[in-house]
């Protein structure tokens, strides 16, 4: 007895199949890093509500937290996840061609090089900006309660992979569509 196996037909050239040649690594860098910011969005949401989370009082009015801080802050930790989402787009067929839900774009090849460009330097970016978090609990921290500052350590200590996980993504990406960046005829 042979057994047949299914092939799934072609998905028709306007809507991009699921990105089936993308490594098992890159997808679960791209949702890792979906899950990087979490913490330390989670806490800096705790300080919007108006929490001290680990500042002792002086500090949270001296870190500018009460007022239009607040509204600074969450709107960090949503933008701040918001931009870790992109990450997806480099593993997912929407970071190839644009949805064709979305007005006047849709259907469209996104071009490989502006997103290997916009992608390499938000990975420089992040790793300059992160890395020295490695060395938090080395810097004194007046503001913060001693369980405040360890804690919050803890938090901000993912992020340090943000950018090198990025940098590999966009690696990937861009070898994986390496000429296919240019227009599309039609």
């Amino acid at each position: 007895m042979t057994l047949r196996q299914h092939t799934p037909a072609p998905a028709p050239a306007t809507s991009p199949a699921p990105a089936a040649d993308v490594p098992r690594w890159a997808v679960r860098a791209a949702r890792a890093i979906t899950l990087l910011t979490l913490p330390s969005g989670i806490w800096r949401l705790l300080l919007a509500a108006g929490l001290l989370v680990g500042y002792t009082e002086a500090g949270y009015v001296a870190a500018g937290i009460p007022g239009w801080g607040r509204v600074y802050t969450a709107a960090v930790s949503v933008g701040s996840e918001l931009l870790a989402l992109l990450a997806l787009g480099l593993v997912r067929p929407w970071g190839e061609v644009v949805p064709r839900r979305i007005p006047w774009l849709g259907g469209r090849r996104v071009p490989v090089r502006a997103v290997t460009v916009a992608a390499g330097l938000a990975a420089a970016l992040l790793t300059a900006v992160w890395t020295p978090f490695a060395l938090w609990w080395w810097v004194p921290h007046p503001d913060m309660t001693p369980l405040g500052a360890t804690v919050v350590g803890f938090f901000y200590l993912p992020l340090i992979a943000w950018g090198p996980l990025l940098g590999a993504l966009t690696l990937a990406y861009r070898r994986r569509l390496r000429g296919r960046g240019g227009p599309v005829q039609g």
